[in-house]
């Protein structure tokens, strides 16, 4: 309930104007309610990226039932997610991308990586790997890098996108090319050390 308030009042009131009272209120709760579940109100703008991601992992993992080919699945994932966008303004995008940064590196900066939230392709490249997809010589380090890079690809690609810097291209279509690319690449570099 409160990430839907949330949701809804950013996107008519914005992000930045928009208080924890007021989010408590629309929800129907106290704030105490509010900050059991959420340390700050940037909390909740990172769990709306969370449930994106999980949108598009779970978009995955259906795809991954049948045969699969890793673009296609890329790009079924990229549009999933870019659906999830779409219903919101593009400064919130931006804003939940930057949070998701700043979490990444509040967690980092405790020395730790155990806390970071599963990304969105480690069961895609996982299971590629194992098909024999990303080269013979791809390791279990190298998919996770790989997994990494990709989302580090979905993070810059959102907040461009947001910006409007695709201009008539989706999302979906200029982020899975570059991941594709990206796969190529470790593809032809395990097969060619």
């Amino acid at each position: 309930m409160l990430v839907l308030a949330a949701m809804a009042l950013w996107r008519t009131k914005g992000y930045a104007s928009t208080t924890v009272a007021e989010i408590c209120t629309a929800a129907g709760v106290s704030k105490a309610l509010f900050y059991f579940y959420f340390p700050r109100k940037e909390d909740v703008l990172f769990e709306v990226g969370v449930m994106s991601t999980q949108a598009a992992q779970r978009t995955i993992g259906n795809l991954l039932t049948k045969p699969y080919e890793i673009r296609h699945v890329v790009t079924a994932a990229l549009t999933t997610f870019e659906r999830s966008m779409a219903r919101n303004p593009r400064e919130l995008i931006v804003e939940t991308i930057l949070e998701g940064y700043r979490h990444e590196h509040r967690i980092l900066a405790g020395g730790s990586t155990d806390q970071l939230d599963a990304d969105m392709f480690t069961e895609l490249f996982t299971r590629a790997q194992a098909d024999g997809k990303l080269g013979m010589n791809t390791s279990a380090d190298d998919v996770h890098h790989l997994a990494y890079l990709a989302q580090t690809l979905v993070s810059e690609g959102a907040r461009h996108w947001a910006a409007g810097s695709f201009g008539d291209r989706s999302f979906a279509a200029v982020v899975s090319d570059d991941i594709t690319t990206l796969v190529d690449g470790y593809h032809h570099r395990t097969n060619n050390p």
